[in-house]
């Protein structure tokens, strides 16, 4: 099998018939529309893709907003090199990981008054695309009311981007959502190998 797919013509004619369905599925792809992405699921990766995303939007010109749910006990490298470039509204809201903080009322404060800023973001149209790292964590321990997440992301403007990030994204926002990708876990080099986590790879 390996070798006919190594065969010149075959490759060829297999491309040629791809290229035909792809060209099809762009020709009819002509809605233009902001996107809500959910980046879920247990598997590393989902702030990363996140952050590729924004650096992808900056390469367009377009001004982002992130808000950063949970993390901010200690920095990171995406924090250090995107908080002070142009066209990007940085915010880190978060008190450290649930189990150190080991305080709800403090973590409902923190993601309420994350909300509040990504709210604000929400309803402004200068943002093209929206960062809400970790939102689902959040969600998931019911720091902030789902209703008004889902309500605020459905009244955004039309052609503003958002990408939320987290595992155990709820039901309700992924049926919203209209692209989700969810990360599962092969192999993980902390939990398998005991390799605490690395500058420029986790941190």
């Amino acid at each position: 099998m390996r070798e006919r797919a190594k065969d010149p013509q075959r490759h060829a004619q297999r491309m040629e018939a791809k290229q035909r369905i792809m060209q099809e599925r762009i020709a009819r792809a002509q809605k233009e529309q902001g996107v809500l992405l959910v980046l879920t699921g247990p598997g590393k990766g989902k702030s990363s893709s996140g952050f590729g995303m924004v650096a992808r939007a900056l390469g367009h010109g377009m001004k982002v907003g992130i808000v950063q749910f949970i993390k901010g006990a200690f920095s990171t490298g995406e924090h250090a090199f995107f908080r002070d470039l142009p066209n990007v509204d940085y915010h880190v809201m978060g008190q450290g990981y649930t189990w150190d903080t080991k305080n709800r009322e403090q973590d409902v404060e923190a993601a309420g008054a994350a909300w509040e800023v990504a709210a604000a973001m929400l309803k402004d149209d200068r943002y093209d695309l929206i960062l809400l790292d970790e939102l689902n964590i959040a969600l998931k321990y019911d720091y902030i009311d789902l209703d008004r997440v889902l309500d605020d992301l459905q009244a955004r403007p039309e052609m503003q981007h958002v990408v939320v990030t987290g595992r155990s994204a709820p039901q309700e926002l992924v049926d919203l959502a209209d692209t989700v990708t969810d990360m599962g876990v092969v192999k993980h080099a902390f939990k398998d190998q005991g390799v605490k986590a690395q500058k420029g790879v986790e941190l």
